[in-house]
């Protein structure tokens, strides 16, 4: 579900200005999950990179050592 259909499920079904304050810190809670969430798919992206360097480079000391340079 997109983030935009999250705060707007929940804005629609808290709409009483009494729970404001529940209402920030509910909306509050689907904003960090949405950060950490992000932060996770660029810590996998980064990694995968930082692997994929490093298979390359293994990949040369491989054919150097082989003779296939």
């Amino acid at each position: 579900m997109k983030l935009k259909d999250k705060l707007k499920i929940f804005a629609m079904d808290n709409h009483i200005e009494k729970y404001a304050e529940h209402n920030a810190k509910e909306l509050e809670k689907i904003a960090d999950e949405f950060a950490i969430g992000f932060a996770s798919y660029l810590d996998d992206i980064l990694r995968n990179r930082l692997l994929v360097k490093e298979i390359k480079g293994l990949l040369e000391i491989y054919k150097k050592e082989k003779g296939l340079l």
